[in-house]
């Protein structure tokens, strides 16, 4: 009797210890900012990128306590951005906190926010509403992360505010109102143009493209497309989608030729893991494929 209940102690020791040794999802948020505030001061655009791509692979574990105790951690006491950001957030329940969340409240928090980290966190909040189905509230804070942006003219920003340019088109379409975004994208990108900002160029542009083929305005579309600045493309996902935009308007032109070749180009940059992108070409591959009528074209080669 005496044994059974040693080595349900020692059982329960080991548990404890194991999971203490594991970094909450506070932690790795935490890093994070870190990461962001050492790549906003030496201005290494790629530790932004990292971190980005850090906050992805942890959307899935996000809580509302996590993230309201971030945001305490980070951004300034009684800010109004602070304000702003909590109010789209549930109230956390007692069992959600993590453990090392009163202990964050300890450490004191940031005295001056940098805007890097302030638009990390609309990023944040934004991702975690969406996650959470909770589309109209995203929308708005869609925007407000949008009117943030337009008084922040910094490189490292650039990276943080491509994805939220993204999820502001994304929480409209969501909500059957891409339509009244238009003016704005096009706005931003006439921003991002005049801040040399490439990579904003390139997601607002197929932003825009998205946004006329969703209602069929394919002259629009060209239009736009054909007097958008030219430039290197900096982002193989946004390349990508443009080629796939390209090929869809080059059919509907009946450049059958050329919109074949997009659509091969497409579909072989794509990522393996983009599995539903890669479909979506290959349909429209098909169907420039019987328009073009070639026998010998086969479908194996896409």
């Amino acid at each position: 009797m005496t044994a059974d209940v040693e080595m349900k102690e020692v059982q329960a020791l080991s548990n404890s210890v194991s999971s203490a040794a594991v970094p909450s999802t506070l932690q790795h948020l935490k890093e994070i900012a870190s990461l962001i505030e050492t790549g906003a001061q030496a201005k290494e655009v790629r530790r932004i990128v990292r971190a980005v791509r850090l906050t992805m692979m942890l959307r899935r574990k996000l809580r509302a306590s996590v993230i309201s105790a971030f945001l305490g951690h980070v951004l300034t006491p009684g800010s109004e951005v602070l304000a702003k950001l909590s109010s789209y957030l549930p109230k956390p329940d007692e069992h959600e906190m993590d453990v090392d969340t009163a202990a964050s409240a300890v450490q004191g928090p940031a005295k001056h926010s940098i805007p890097e980290l302030e638009i990390y966190c609309y990023l944040l909040v934004l991702i975690f509403l969406i996650d959470q189905k909770r589309y109209d509230e995203a929308k708005v804070c869609s925007s407000a992360s949008i009117a943030r942006l337009r008084n922040v003219n910094r490189r490292a920003v650039d990276v943080i505010a491509a994805r939220l340019y993204f999820y502001y088109s994304f929480t409209y379409e969501l909500t059957n109102n891409l339509a009244e975004i238009r003016g704005t994208l096009l706005a931003l990108h006439r921003m991002a143009t005049l801040r040399r900002d490439e990579l904003g160029q390139e997601t607002l542009l197929n932003l825009l493209l998205r946004n006329y083929l969703h209602y069929n305005l394919y002259d629009q579309a060209e239009k736009l497309r054909s007097k958008a600045p030219r430039f290197e493309a900096h982002s193989n996902q946004q390349f990508c989608r443009y080629l796939f935009y390209l090929g869809k308007i080059r059919t509907i032109q009946l450049e059958y030729t050329d919109a074949k070749e997009s659509l091969l180009q497409a579909a072989r940059k794509a990522p393996v893991a983009a599995r539903g992108f890669r479909i979506q070409c290959n349909k429209w591959a098909v169907i420039v494929r019987l328009l073009l009528g070639c026998a010998d074209w086969r479908f194996g080669a896409i």
